[in-house]
C-alpha cells in the first residue's frame, strides 16, 4: 500500500498540474475525475464477482500492474509535449478501470486475515499506511514535478511494480469458498446491491459519505487554489494535498490505539459536520497556512468517517459476499470522489471556486444534521463489534 500510494499520489499532483496547464479551466480537472470515474459503475459487478470467485491476492497484483502501465503511458506522453487534454482523459479513464479491477478484492483482504477482535484497529493501520502514503507522495511528487515530470512518472511505475511484487507475496487468500448449490448468474452478481438494499445501518453510512464528500470536497480544484488563490507553486500544491494525509494519519493513530468503543453512529454524524466545517473555512481563506489546517481538519474528520464506514461493512458482511459488496462500496466511493471531483470542477466553473467550496461545505453539514432522521437506525449503533453478518442470501 505504501509503495503504490506514494505512486499514485505523485501522479495525481503532475497530472493535475499538466492537465490546468493546458487552458487554465477548472472544467478540465473535474473531467479528469469523471473520466476516472466513468468504469467503475461500468465494471462494479462482474469485478465483485471475481473478488468472491478467485485469489484476492492475485487480483490486485495484476491490478497494481495495469495501473504501472498507465502511468508508463503518462510518461511516454509528457514526452511528447503533454499539449493535448484528450490524452490525459483516456488514460485517467484506464487507471480508473484497472483501479475497479482490484479495489473489490483490495478491501475485502483485511477482514479476511484479521481475527473479528482485532479487526477494527487493523482497520485504522491499514489506514495508517494509505495516508503514510498520501503525505509524501504529493510533496514528493511536487518536488520532483518542478525538476522534471518525467521523472515523477518513471518513479511512479517502478514504485507500482514493486508494490505488485510485494503484494503478490501474500499467500493466505485463495479462491474464496462457494456456496452451497447453484445460484442464478444474476442473482450471484446482484448479491452485493441486495444485501446493502437490505441492511439499512450500511446503506445509511455508504450514502452519507457519498454525499458528504461528492458536494463537500474540493480536493479536485488544489491545483486552482494553489495557482489562483493562494499563489503557489507545484511544492505548494504538493503540502496541500498533504495537509490532507496528515490530518487523517494523525487520526489513524488515533484510532489504532483507542479504536471506538461505543456511540458509533453519533461520532460518525459529528465527523461529518466537520468535515463540512473544514472545507467552508478552506474556501474562504486567503493565508496558505489556514489552508492547509482546514484541509488536514477535513482529513482527520474523514479518516473517521471512513474507518466507521468501512468497519460497519466489515462486521456486517460475511465473507462469502465481501467481494460484491465491497465492489458495489466502491462505486459510492467512486461517486464521491471522481464523481466529486468533476462536481467540483464544474461547479467552480458555472460560479467561481470559492462560492462552490463554501456551498458545498454548508451542504455537507447539513446532510450530516437531517441523516438522523432518514436513517435512524445507523445514528443509534453504538459499539460495532456487536453488528453480525446478515445471512449471505
Amino acid at each position: 500500500m505504501v509503495f503504490s500510494g506514494v505512486a499514485t499520489q505523485m501522479v495525481s499532483v503532475a497530472v493535475g498540474w499538466q492537465v490546468f496547464a493546458i487552458h487554465h479551466r477548472a472544467i478540465d480537472l473535474g473531467l479528469i475525475g469523471l473520466a476516472e470515474f466513468v468504469p467503475v459503475p461500468l465494471l462494479a459487478l462482474p469485478t465483485g464477482q471475481l473478488a468472491d470467485r478467485l485469489s484476492r491476492t492475485r487480483i490486485v497484483a495484476v491490478s497494481t500492474l495495469l495501473e504501472a502501465a498507465v502511468v508508463a503511458l503518462l510518461l511516454v506522453v509528457t514526452l511528447g509535449g503533454a499539449r493535448q487534454l484528450w490524452q490525459f482523459i483516456v488514460l485517467a479513464g484506464l487507471t480508473g478501470a484497472a483501479a475497479q479491477l482490484g479495489n473489490p478484492a483490495a478491501r475485502s483482504l483485511t477482514p479476511e486475515i484479521v481475527p473479528a477482535e482485532l479487526l477494527g484497529g487493523a482497520i485504522a493501520l491499514r489506514s495508517i499506511a494509505g495516508q503514510a502514503a498520501t503525505i509524501g507522495g504529493p510533496a514528493v511528487g511536487g518536488l520532483l514535478f518542478a525538476f522534471s515530470p518525467e521523472a515523477v512518472y518513471a518513479l511512479g511505475t517502478a514504485l507500482l511494480v514493486v508494490g505488485a511484487i510485494y503484494v503478490s507475496l501474500m499467500t493466505s487468500s485463495g479462491p474464496i469458498e462457494r456456496t452451497a448449490g447453484a445460484e442464478p448468474a444474476l442473482k450471484t452478481l446482484l448479491g452485493g446491491i441486495s444485501f446493502i438494499r437490505s441492511t439499512p445501518v450500511m446503506l445509511g453510512a455508504i450514502t452519507l459519505d457519498l454525499f458528504a464528500v461528492l458536494f463537500g470536497g474540493a480536493v479536485a480544484l488544489l491545483p486552482l487554489f494553489a495557482k489562483s488563490i493562494l499563489h503557489t507553486g507545484p511544492f505548494g500544491l504538493g503540502i496541500l494535498r498533504s495537509s490532507v494525509a496528515v490530518g487523517a494519519l494523525l487520526a489513524g493513530i488515533q484510532l489504532a490505539r483507542r479504536p471506538l468503543r461505543g456511540n458509533a453512529g453519533r461520532t460518525l454524524l459529528t465527523v461529518v459536520g466537520v468535515f463540512g466545517a473544514s472545507m467552508v473555512v478552506f474556501g474562504l481563506s486567503r493565508w496558505f497556512l489556514l489552508s492547509a489546517f482546514a484541509l488536514a481538519a477535513s482529513g482527520f474528520a474523514d479518516m473517521y468517517s471512513m474507518n466507521i464506514r468501512q468497519s460497519i461493512a466489515a462486521f456486517a458482511t460475511p465473507n462469502i459476499l465481501r467481494g460484491r459488496v465491497s465492489s458495489v462500496e466502491g462505486v459510492f466511493i467512486g461517486a464521491s470522489n471522481e464523481l466529486g471531483a468533476f462536481e467540483s470542477g464544474l461547479a467552480a466553473s458555472l460560479i467561481g471556486a470559492v462560492p462552490a467550496v463554501v456551498a458545498g461545505g454548508a451542504v455537507t453539514i447539513g446532510l450530516a444534521l437531517i441523516w438522523p432522521r432518514v436513517f435512524p437506525d445507523l445514528s443509534h449503533v453504538d459499539r460495532m463489534q456487536d453488528l453480525q453478518p446478515a445471512p449471505a442470501d
